[in-house]
């Protein structure tokens, strides 16, 4: 039985209860539980070396983001991230992005703006070397030096957040050289008009790279992740507008 609570205690910024949500968090979205799936608080609770408590209340916090139903006097049952949930995250995502970057251009910082061009430099390194899982970290990363350069805490709690919703797709759909360096080159305009202190260019390039990367999805795999049998051309996004 591994101790989550000592394993976890000396690196992680949350408390108790937050670090057992965290970790069932992360293992729906990575799809180790499956849709419909029973958790059971005791079985969870030895897994991670906890009492039933924190479990009961991580599930309590998974409820409200929708990740799970609780039902009275059967148990809580995994609900996880549809198909039709990472389509609506990307409509969103597409806005708040686009936000994200046109508050950017005010925000950034020297330091911040410097790690967005070495990033953007990095991942056309790996590209050439055909390094697929450095090209997806440096790509998450980018996300992020946006998301904190927009200087909202609230922004960047809510794209960080979105941003981990779709990991388990992003991962299978990014591993492509051909849209990794797509996704790459929308960064790097994405960058330059920041640098520039275009905020309406900016914002613009940023909505259009979250409609790229879903249509990519939507290609390369998002409907046979979540086992749904749609119609690819019928749920692009130039469908959705």
């Amino acid at each position: 039985m591994a101790n989550y609570d000592n394993r976890h205690a000396s690196n992680e910024p949350y408390s108790l209860r937050g670090r057992v949500f965290q970790k069932i968090r992360d293992d729906i979205l990575s799809g180790k539980y499956k849709e419909h799936e029973e958790l059971k608080e005791v079985a969870i609770g030895e897994e991670l070396g906890v009492s039933r408590t924190p479990v009961r209340e991580a599930f309590r916090q998974l409820e409200l983001e929708g990740l799970i139903q609780i039902i009275p006097n059967k148990g809580a049952y995994v609900t996880g991230i549809t198909a039709k949930d990472v389509k609506d995250i990307y409509m969103i995502r597409s806005l708040l992005e686009g936000l994200c970057a046109r508050m950017a251009t005010e925000k950034i910082s020297k330091e911040q703006l410097e790690e967005m061009e070495e990033n953007i430099y990095l991942a056309q390194f790996h590209a050439d070397k055909g390094h697929m899982d450095q090209m997806a970290e440096l790509d998450n990363r980018f996300h992020d030096i946006l998301y904190e350069a927009c200087d909202s805490k609230m922004l960047e709690h809510l794209l960080k957040d979105f941003h981990q919703y779709v990991l388990r797709v992003r991962q299978k759909t990014l591993a492509t050289n051909t849209r990794g360096r797509a996704s790459n080159d929308e960064h790097k305009q994405i960058m330059e008009a920041i640098k520039a202190k275009d905020a309406v260019r900016a914002e613009k390039l940023a909505n259009s790279h979250m409609i790229n990367a879903y249509n990519n999805m939507v290609e390369n795999g998002l409907y046979e992740i979540y086992g749904d049998e749609l119609d690819k051309e019928d749920n692009k996004w130039e469908k959705l507008k």
